[in-house]
């Protein structure tokens, strides 16, 4: 199959994966309106075409939090990402570090993070994590990511409890007999259950291994989520995090301007500007909509990141013309890991980059820094 795109990314996976796993990466929350705003939304910001503006050279390189990046992109957080490819979470993480670009490992990985720091070398390791009914345990999380070198800390917050995910309980992740429906899929998936069914074992959630022992398998992984994440955390409670973590934080799914001036004021470093990809609540905002206003709020006090609806380098210059400082990567390298592996992600990135410079060099700009609203149109 030729790929040129993340679209095409996307039906490789499908084509490779069980339904329950391409539709959990694939889905959103209730009837998916935010979801498929995300990428309409962005689609729809118009560019400005410039001409004859000497763009013989064009940088694509930025500083992040004191790390030099050859691209405005990273690979954000995903969960259980490890049943995309073999160890998927590790392959992701070498391709990032070939492409000069960070990698965040969720709390929920398949892989643990001393496996993925391995893995990673020296390329930027960032390290995502959830608000947990268990402090014990945050601290417990905390004081890994400090000890395999994690650069910087990404805080979820929009995620007091699970989105209302209706494709899982059609697919297998959820509901009644859906670990019958895995074993079935997963047969009909021959490729998939050789390379990950039975080479990538153990499937556990290994960040979450010392304190579920035998019990962090996949099959807890809904429950666990539902019976562990806090609705009852508020921003007081970040005090503590912000103590405890003396990197870079970043706090993850901010889709409110007053939001974004808190985060500001309990000393956070950087935010994203994120509704899930739409898997949370139906009916927010899409990133490109919300993203502007909170950039003008707080440019210059916090790094401004940005995610949700991005396909391509031509949507990531949109999101950086918005007003982002650099965008996270969800379901498109996603997408690329499930379909080829490590190959697929660095191929995704390769592209992002190219389609990057077709987009500077014909708004008539050479650097990242040089991207902002006048390369934008009504």
């Amino acid at each position: 199959m030729i790929v040129s795109s993340t679209l095409d990314f996307r039906e490789a996976a499908r084509r490779r994966l069980p339904r329950f796993l391409f539709d959990y990466a694939d889905g959103g929350a209730y009837a998916e309106h935010t979801m498929a705003r995300n990428v309409a939304d962005l689609a729809d910001i118009a560019l400005r075409q410039r001409v004859l503006r000497d763009v013989a050279e064009i940088d694509l390189g930025t500083s992040l939090f004191g790390r030099r990046m050859a691209l405005p992109v990273g690979l954000g957080p995903v969960g259980i990402s490890g049943m995309y490819h073999r160890r998927g979470e590790t392959q992701a993480a070498r391709a990032a570090a070939r492409a000069g670009v960070p990698f965040c490992l969720s709390t929920v990985s398949i892989c643990p993070l001393a496996e993925v720091k391995r893995a990673s070398g020296s390329g930027p390791l960032w390290f995502q994590l959830y608000v947990i009914r268990d402090r014990a345990f945050m601290r417990d999380l905390i004081a890994t990511a400090k000890e395999q070198g994690a650069e910087a800390l990404v805080f979820t917050v929009d995620m007091p409890v699970p989105g209302a995910r209706y494709r899982d309980a059609h697919s297998g992740m959820s509901g009644p007999g859906a670990s019958f429906k895995r074993v079935l899929q997963a047969l009909g998936r021959p490729g998939w259950a050789w390379d990950v069914g039975l080479r990538g074992r153990p499937h556990q959630l290994g960040n979450l291994e010392p304190v579920l022992g035998a019990k962090s398998g996949l099959n807890d992984y809904m429950g666990w989520l539902g019976a562990n994440f806090d609705p009852s955390i508020s921003w007081a409670d970040l005090e503590w995090i912000r103590a405890a973590w003396d990197g870079p934080l970043i706090i993850k799914g901010i889709l409110d301007v007053e939001d974004a001036r808190s985060a500001v004021a309990i000393g956070a470093d950087g935010i994203v500007v994120s509704n899930h990809g739409g898997r949370q609540l139906d009916g927010v905002l899409s990133t490109a909509r919300a993203l502007p206003a909170i950039a003008d709020a707080v440019r210059g006090q916090v790094t401004v990141l940005a995610d949700s609806g991005v396909r391509s380098g031509l949507d990531v210059v949109r999101m950086l013309a918005l007003g982002a400082e650099g965008v996270l990567l969800g379901r498109a390298w996603v997408y690329a890991l499930a379909a080829r592996g490590e190959a697929g992600i660095d191929l995704l990135m390769t592209l992002i980059g190219r389609e990057m410079r077709v987009a500077m060099a014909l708004t008539g700009v050479r650097s990242i820094a040089e991207i902002d609203r006048s390369v934008l149109t009504q």
